[in-house]
């Protein structure tokens, strides 16, 4: 069922375990941003950014508004909100390094994109099962209608993960104002435009999604303007950051910045 909220209240609740963003200054002459998802948080992208660390690149994990407290919290955001978050995150890096590779899971895939199209300095993109297509007409008419009527959250859409012994930290509800500006101000004015990117991607895509279609990530593929490294995976589900195949993500991901920053 989904949930009516006839007036929501901004609260500053705690911040969820893991949740906490991560700004580190490392030993190399890299930066490498890492993004989560829509309503998750930095726990799902903590293996990456630690992976990074070890690597001695310097790191930014930004924790995005109304993420990692209260679904509550979130209502009120949307994507101008992540994205000068995801600016304000990349800023501190470009002070730091000439060279920044960013790497994003779901959502933050779609924030990693944005980046690659509005940020400097940017050498290479990793996206992992990352939204990239809006929804069908209808289907955003359909969730305005309910907004208008009183409807602000919706089941939730995270916790998709094959391995039974991890649960990812995420909202148990889907705030539908934030979706749709993600969708109008996010995915709609990107669809079309990939072919502009021209910095090398590496795209890593689960075969079983239940959460975005992997249809999104074959659109990616082949409207990308630059080169394409497509990688699928067999074993996890959409927040594949946490799932069988995550030690293998943060490999590839390495080696991709590694070989995209090489002098």
């Amino acid at each position: 069922m989904f949930q009516r909220v006839e007036t929501v209240t901004m609260t500053t609740s705690p911040v969820l375990p893991e949740a906490e963003p991560m700004s580190h200054e490392g030993t190399s002459d890299v930066g490498v941003l890492v993004v989560h998802g829509f309503t998750g948080n930095p726990s799902s992208m903590r293996g990456i950014a630690e992976a990074m660390v070890a690597l001695g690149h310097h790191v930014e994990m930004p924790r995005l508004p109304g993420h990692g407290t209260a679904v509550e919290e979130m209502v009120t955001t949307g994507w101008v909100d992540w994205t000068g978050e995801v600016r304000a995150a990349h800023g501190r890096l470009a002070d730091r390094v000439d060279q920044i590779a960013v790497v994003g899971l779901s959502m933050g895939g779609s924030l990693t994109l944005w980046s690659g199209f509005e940020l400097s300095k940017i050498a290479g993109l990793v996206c992992i099962n990352p939204a990239t297509t809006p929804q069908d007409p209808a289907v955003l008419e359909m969730l305005q209608e309910m907004v208008d009527d009183g409807t602000e959250i919706a089941p939730a859409i995270g916790g998709d993960i094959a391995d039974p012994d991890v649960e990812e930290s995420s909202y148990d509800g889907a705030p539908l104002r934030p979706l749709l500006s993600f969708m109008r101000e996010g995915l709609i004015p990107m669809a079309d435009r990939y072919g502009d990117l021209q910095m090398p991607l590496l795209l890593i895509t689960s075969r079983q999604d239940h959460v975005v279609e992997p249809a999104n990530s074959e659109h990616l593929a082949a409207s990308y303007g630059g080169d394409v490294e497509h990688v699928w995976l067999e074993r996890s589900y959409h927040v594949a950051t946490q799932d069988y195949d995550r030690a293998d993500i943060e490999r590839m991901t390495g080696e991709f910045v590694a070989r995209v920053t090489a002098s």
